[in-house]
């Protein structure tokens, strides 16, 4: 096996020969012979020492194209294709004659950094000057096409070269596989085949990033069969395209096979695409256990050794690993490298405990922050409910000038969604309008979500209909939203819709769809949708499709079937279904059924305190206080304590909180007065038919004893927020209301709409 350091030593061999023929050179006074001043370039720029090189080229009176050619080739290996292109326009100005050589060199530039309209200045040289057909330059031109996605103009290009070498259709099956074009890829190959041109590692590499998918097993298997038919199978490159190949098919053990088969020829890379392959895979147990064996056969770890084996250390049982490779990195001296504080930052994001400080932490001690950086830390605020936070952390974004794309302003939506902040939600559309972001699937998501959670779903839908549909993405996102908005019928129409423009459906969809029949109470249809999800769509049921269908038997008030089917479920119900069958037992009014659910979310989250609210609460409806006296004294024991709701109002562009045992408003004895309005107008309508459960929740007649009441039927801030709306649309001021987090209730907000 090759040592890691020895592509570091074979550079500083290549080093100090180049050294040494300069010194022997110089000694020997043949330093001025254009022919060893060409070899002494070459050998500098080919060790990366293209400072040197240019000094020496500087320092040679008599040059000639061989000369030029090296250094251009030296500049565009580095990377550094502005001075490449310098120098090429430098040659010609010089009445040096450029050939194929320097063409090559160019378009290899050109191909690395994207400039394709250069490309096409380049092409048009080589045409007048008659090297369209030479197979060095020609190739290079199909090459930079290829890479640049106009594979096309590649193909033209192909056709224009007479004698086509491996590398010549290597390229075009390249460019091919680059955009996805499986079928023309592999048409190529049996063409090539046909001519009888060699096929190397560079042919069957491109081809085995096309098969990605458990359909194209069988096809990766006859590929495979070809490798070890053209002696290519010992190959390190060919050998590493197909460990990845049978992961993203989904056949870890053939993975593992040709692993386990490649003893001898293993490199660094070898071993990430086996690490990768067990990661895509869920097996992360196996990813650990092989990071820690190629250390011990002498392999160090790269960046994307860290980053892949950290990006698997969120879960529950592995956050122990991920702390470790945390002081490992930080032991090594790599917790300055952007991609793995990058990949440090997520883990802490995505771990269940949710660690913000430990993701900041990392993010304010890297001295060059990336887009990347950026991003996760907005993403960060805005999954952990820190929406205001976010709100900040993008303008800040912004005042630093940081490049915002497509995931920025997917996490801010979010905010704006989370924080009902319409107009604040308008002005992030108006910036990605200007982005020029809008047609991207994810931005186009969330911003119908926002409009959605806004309540405004016609605004929502014209941002469906700008956007392109050939996803499920946005399709989802409207579906959600019109169900949230209790218009299941346009929902559903949509599913058909997005079935027949044969739109790939996923997991979601369905989550979509079930949660609109739960809102209208399509319980047959619901059970339909359940039923086909796997049989007529592949898509196995998850959790939360049960959850939903769970939901909607209970708003249908069928507890048994809503209980047999958490029997029936292939795995355990985590806490969300037990959460929606307890739900459903409180409208129904189902308490036998609802301790029995309840003993199981007090198991799996002892400390959530709603499942000890909730149960209280009913036990006070039915007037069994010493039930109710036995949860409140649990609560007590464990330390459990009620999290008051809040509520948001948008009220000329500005957010008001409201908390439901806060009094700080400034309009604070307001706001109450029109709730004792409001308490007299409910007396009024009977509105509260059990008055019996008033009076023992009451603590006096008095306007401070009622409010209690009211808290437990639909929640103090509930009422705060439309309250306070309400004083200020008699100012003729824009008002946008968001039920309250917490304890929700929408009967505050329906009585308030009711006036």
């Amino acid at each position: 096996m090759r040592p890691l350091h020895s592509l570091s030593q074979s550079s500083f061999t290549a080093l100090y020969r180049a050294s040494v023929n300069h010194c022997l050179a110089i000694k020997s006074g043949t330093t001025a012979s254009i022919y060893t001043a060409n070899n002494i370039i070459s050998g500098y720029a080919k060790c990366g020492e293209i400072r040197i090189a240019s000094k020496m080229f500087g320092e040679t009176s008599q040059r000639d194209a061989v000369s030029w050619n090296t250094m251009i080739a030296g500049f565009v290996n580095l990377g550094n294709f502005e001075t490449a292109l310098e120098f090429l326009k430098s040659m010609k100005r010089y009445g040096f004659a450029v050939d194929g050589y320097s063409f090559g060199s160019i378009l290899k530039g050109v191909a690395c950094v994207g400039y394709v309209e250069v490309g096409q200045q380049v092409h048009s040289m080589m045409v007048k000057m008659g090297y369209e057909g030479n197979v060095f330059a020609g190739s290079a031109l199909l090459d930079m096409y290829a890479k640049c996605e106009r594979v096309e103009d590649a193909f033209e290009v192909f056709k224009s070269i007479n004698i086509r070498n491996s590398v010549t259709w290597n390229a075009l099956i390249s460019g091919y596989a680059q955009v996805g074009d499986r079928g023309t890829a592999f048409w190529l190959l049996d063409c090539m085949e046909l001519e009888g041109v060699e096929i190397d590692d560079g042919t069957f590499a491109p081809l085995l990033t096309l098969l990605d998918d458990p359909d194209l097993h069988k096809l990766t298997t006859q590929v495979h069969a070809k490798i070890v038919k053209h002696g290519l199978a010992s190959d390190t490159t060919v050998c590493n395209a197909i460990i990845t190949a049978y992961s993203e098919c989904g056949s870890i053990e053939d993975a593992e096979r040709v692993f386990d088969g490649a003893i001898e020829t293993r490199d660094l890379v070898t071993w990430n695409s086996m690490l990768a392959a067990y990661l895509v895979n869920n097996q992360e147990e196996e990813a650990f256990q092989l990071f820690l064996e190629m250390q011990v056969l002498g392999f160090e770890p790269d960046i994307y050794t860290y980053t892949s084996v950290i990006s698997a250390a969120f879960e529950g049982s592995h956050q122990g690993q991920g702390k470790s490779l945390h002081g490992l990195v930080i032991k090594r001296g790599l917790e300055f490298l952007v991609p793995i504080s990058n990949s440090l930052i997520a883990m802490y994001l995505k771990s269940h405990s949710k660690s913000m400080d430990e993701a900041l932490n990392i993010f304010e001690s890297l001295e060059n922050k990336d887009h990347v950086s950026w991003n996760s830390i907005l993403t960060g605020f805005s999954q952990s409910g820190l929406s205001e936070d976010a709100l900040k952390f993008f303008e800040n974004m912004r005042s630093q000038y940081v490049v915002i794309d497509h995931y920025a302003f997917s996490a801010v939506l979010r905010s704006c969604s989370d924080l009902a902040t319409l107009q604040l939600g308008q002005q992030v559309h108006v910036l990605v309008l200007k982005s020029g972001f809008e047609p991207n699937g994810f931005v186009a998501s969330s911003l119908i979500f926002m409009y959605s959670k806004c309540g405004v779903i016609e605004d929502a839908r014209k941002s469906f209909d700008a956007t392109p549909k050939d996803s499920s993405i946005a399709w989802n996102s409207l579906i959600f939203g019109y169900a949230q908005h209790g218009r299941g019928k346009i929902a559903l129409d949509l599913f058909f819709l997005m079935k027949d423009r044969r739109v790939k459906l996923d997991h979601i969809t369905f989550v979509a769809v079930l949660t609109a029949c739960s809102h209208i109470g399509l319980v047959e249809e619901g059970w339909s949708f359940l039923k086909s999800m796997e049989s007529d769509y592949g898509i196995p049921p998850r959790m939360e499709h049960y959850a939903c269908m769970i939901d909607l038997l209970g708003r249908a008030g069928r507890l048994d079937e809503a209980k047999a089917l958490i029997e029936a479920m292939p795995f355990e119900p985590d806490a969300m279904v037990w959460k929606t069958l307890l739900g459903a037992c409180r409208t129904c009014g189902d308490i036998e059924l609802a301790s029995q659910v309840a003993s199981h979310l007090l198991e799996l989250e002892p400390e959530e305190h709603c499942t000890y609210v909730l149960l209280s609460s009913m036990f006070g409806h039915l007037r069994r206080w010493n039930e109710k006296a036995s949860i409140k004294r649990l609560m007590k024991e464990r330390g459990v304590k009620k999290v008051p709701g809040w509520s948001w109002i948008e009220v000329k562009n500005e957010v008001r909180s409201f908390n439901a045992e806060d009094r700080s408003h400034p309009n604070c004895e307001e706001i109450y007065l029109r709730l004792g309005e409001l308490m007299e107008e409910i007396r009024r309508l009977d509105y509260v038919a059990n008055s019996e459960f008033l009076q023992n929740n009451l603590l006096s007649d008095t306007l401070s004893g009622a409010i209690p009441g009211i808290v437990q039927l639909v929640g103090l801030s509930s009422f705060q927020s439309p309250l306070y709306g309400w004083q200020r649309l008699a100012e003729r001021m824009t008002v946008n209301l968001r039920r309250e987090k917490g304890d929700i209730s929408q009967e505050a907000a329906d009585i308030f709409w009711a006036f």
